[in-house]
This record gives C-alpha cells, sequence and structure tokens, in this order.
C-alpha cells in the first residue's frame, strides 16, 4: 500500500501520476486511491448457509466454501440460495483466512465464517477490484473477523472503469486458461489411476505378453533395514553425506534425488543404493502408512531418515515396476490392513514383509515401468506449465496494478 495520498485528480501529493508500470494502449489516466470498503459493500451469509451436509451428485445448487475446496457439494434446497449471474457477480470472502473466490452462479454457503461482497455502484468493474483485492492479500495468524478490521480498511488504486474491463477480462481469461490446464491435468492423473488398476489387475496386458505373474511374499525377494539411528537434532544441516526424507518417500513413487537432507557420513548406518524400496513407518491416517518411493540414484553415502525403513530386492524386480507396483491399489490395500494405532498410526517393518506381490517376466516388468514413468513425466510436464503460468499470472498482477 501506498505512503501517499491522491489530490483526487490522480497524482500523489508530490505531483507524480499513479500508474501502472503495464498499462494497455489507450489509456493514459492517472489511477486514483480508493478504500475498498468504499467500493465494495458485504452481506452476511446466515440466510444462505445450508441446513443439511446431505449433498446429492445430482442436485442443482453449489454449496461453497471460500477456502480452497470451493464447491463442497450439492443440494436441492430451493431456500435462501444466493443468487448470482455472469453480469451480476459477487466475491466470496472468507473472515478468517481472507482466502476469495469471484462466483457468477447461485449458491449456498456451508457456514457463517465469510462475507459476500458486491459493488456499491456501477462505476467500476467487480473482476478488476477482485484482482486488486487478491494482490493485496497477506496471510494472517489473527482470529479476528479480516473484511471488516483489515481489508475494508485497505486502499488500492484503481483505473477508470473502461481500463477496469480491459484489466478484469484480460486476467479472467488467463484464469480460465489456468483453469484449463487444471482439469486437463486432473484427467491425466485420473487416467493414470484407471490404467495402473488395470494393468496390475492383468486386465490390460501389453502385446505379446500373455504368461501367468508369479505371486511372492515381498520378504522372500530381498531383505529390509532400518533407517538413520543414534541421531539427534545438532546431527543433521551439515556433512558430506545425505539422507532421504520422509516427505520425499511419502510424496513420490520414485524418489527425488535432490530431495536430501544434510548429514555427516557414518559407516555404522546403512546405505541406501539402486533400486531400494522405501518405506514410511507411521503416519496420521491408516490410509497413509506404508507408503513407498523406490531410489534411482548412484551417489555413495546416501542414508534413510529415521522414519522410514529400506528393502533391498534380489535381482527379481525391474526398478521402475517396482516403484510402481508396491503403489498400486493391490499392495496399498494391504498396507491399509496393518496399520495399527489410535491417533497416530504405525507399521511393521516384518510385517510388510509377508505381503503379496506380482511379478510378471522382467521384459514385461520394464515395459509396465517404462509406460507408468511416461505418464508420470506428462502429468509432471503438466504441473509445470501450471507453475509457469501461475508465475506469469503473479508478474503481471504485480506490474498491472500500482
Amino acid at each position: 500500500m501506498s505512503d501517499y495520498t491522491t489530490n483526487g485528480k490522480g497524482q500523489n501529493t508530490m505531483g507524480k501520476k499513479l500508474q501502472p508500470k503495464l498499462r494497455f494502449r489507450g489509456f493514459t489516466d492517472a489511477w486514483e486511491q480508493r478504500k475498498l470498503g468504499d467500493i465494495l459493500s458485504y452481506e452476511q451469509p446466515y440466510e444462505y448457509i445450508v441446513s443439511s451436509d446431505d449433498y446429492s451428485p445430482v442436485a442443482r445448487t453449489p454449496v461453497l466454501t471460500a477456502g480452497k475446496t470451493l464447491i463442497l457439494g450439492y443440494t436441492n434446497e430451493a431456500d435462501g440460495v444466493k443468487a448470482a449471474t455472469k453480469d451480476s457477480p459477487v466475491i466470496i470472502f472468507d473472515d478468517f483466512t481472507a482466502s476469495s473466490h469471484i462466483i457468477d452462479y447461485s449458491f449456498k454457503v456451508k457456514s457463517s465464517a465469510m462475507k459476500i461482497l458486491s459493488l456499491r455502484d456501477s462505476e467500476n468493474d467487480l473482476y478488476c477490484i477482485y484482482y486488486a483485492l487478491t494482490r493485496i492479500i497477506r496471510p494472517s495468524a489473527s482470529h479476528e473477523r479480516q473484511w471488516i478490521s483489515k481489508y475494508a480498511r485497505a486502499t488500492v488504486t484503481v483505473p477508470s472503469k473502461d481500463e477496469q474491463q480491459v484489466i478484469g477480462d484480460f486476467l479472467r481469461k488467463l484464469d480460465r486458461l489456468i483453469a484449463a490446464e487444471k482439469r486437463k491435468l486432473d484427467l491425466w492423473k485420473k487416467k493414470k489411476t484407471a490404467l495402473l488398476r488395470q494393468i496390475f489387475e492383468q486386465k490390460l496386458r501389453f502385446k505379446g505378453y500373455s504368461d501367468f505373474w508369479e505371486q511372492h511374499k515381498l520378504g522372500s525377494l530381498g531383505n529390509s533395514y532400518s533407517g538413520l539411528s543414534g541421531k539427534n537434532k545438532a546431527d543433521f544441516g551439515h556433512g558430506l553425506a545425505s539422507y532421504i526424507t520422509y516427505m520425499n518417500v511419502f510424496q513420490n513413487s520414485i524418489a527425488d534425488i535432490d530431495g536430501n537432507g544434510q548429514i555427516e557420513i557414518d559407516s555404522k548406518q546403512h546405505a541406501v543404493q539402486y533400486g531400494d524400496a522405501l518405506f514410511t513407518i507411521s503416519s496420521e491416517k491408516p490410509e497413509e502408512v506404508g507408503m513407498s518411493s523406490v531410489w534411482l540414484g548412484n551417489q555413495k553415502n546416501v542414508y534413510l531418515n529415521s522414519f522410514c525403513f529400506g528393502y533391498r530386492q534380489n535381482g527379481a524386480f525391474d526398478a521402475l515396476y517396482l516403484a510402481y507396483m508396491l503403489r498400486s491399489e493391490a499392495v496399498r490395500s494391504q498396507m491399509r490392513m496393518l496399520a495399527q494405532g489410535i491417533s497416530r498410526f504405525n507399521i511393521s517393518q516384518h510385517k510388510v514383509m509377508d505381503i503379496n506381490v506380482t511379478i510378471p517376466s522382467i521384459s514385461e516388468q520394464q515395459k509396465i515401468g517404462s509406460f507408468c514413468r511416461g505418464l508420470d513425466q506428462l502429468i509432471s510436464a503438466e504441473m509445470k506449465k501450471i507453475d509457469l503460468l501461475m508465475l506469469k499470472k503473479k508478474a503481471l498482477l504485480q506490474q498491472m496494478f500500482v
């Protein structure tokens, strides 16, 4: 926010024009500073709160939250529906986190912890004002209501309505492009899930392969080993060795080679080798215990964090096949059955060695592993594309507003 005020003619008190670094051709007038509360009025959402959270996928009216989820479900409740259209949209604003969305369809809400914002008059463009608002939102640890206490008093700098409309339309197009890429990403993820299920259930096989898949206990094809031991907080963050973090194992079917922490070389620890499978030991949810990752690095002096254990196979598996097979539903369902605990769930290293795994020939394993890796690379490329678009949007917001 600026330290100076306008003199009513789009200039600061020192006579300098208020204008952004990046403008559309044809616009040269100075921008003016306004309080958001003078541009937007707010409405309490009480009369639009849904009475039941028994949502139905075939219901017509969406139930919204101002958080990241946005649409919680759909309801057939006909009373207390907030009307919004493409010609008359509104902003829903989370009163605690300041998360916000612009909505151009009728809806109900889940709770009262939001404000519904709309233009006070027709002299402004809601989309442009929405982007100006999102530009100044900052995370807050405060539990006070954010709109009245903070953002209604915040100052934004805005141009004429004509220029606002051009800015709003441009950024809406960029948001639609980002949304389309996110839908594409979701489709790729769903396609991968469906294909992997068919492959590991042997309903989908590559041409030329028809041999029976063998079934074995995981422990009969290799041996497990423990993660780091005898370490304290002071041992981490420095040294010529590295350790694979819990989150690296949890998040990736193939471990990120660059996602390690630093530690000193210690010959008494188990060093991770190429093709080793790594498993998480505990989690807050039973469905998340025993998450696996395979290490494809060749570096020396790489260890495993103490909240995971490793598994070194005897050559029965192609490394890529092992990575995706251990994340298949057939294996994950066995892992969930092994979860023990109440508030935090753990899994026994020895019991994991008793789970059943299926093994085709090495050449078929290689086909499957390569195919699955290709899907992951397509998904990764789509995620990078979205990240670049988000960075572009962030840069544009900084340059297109004062």
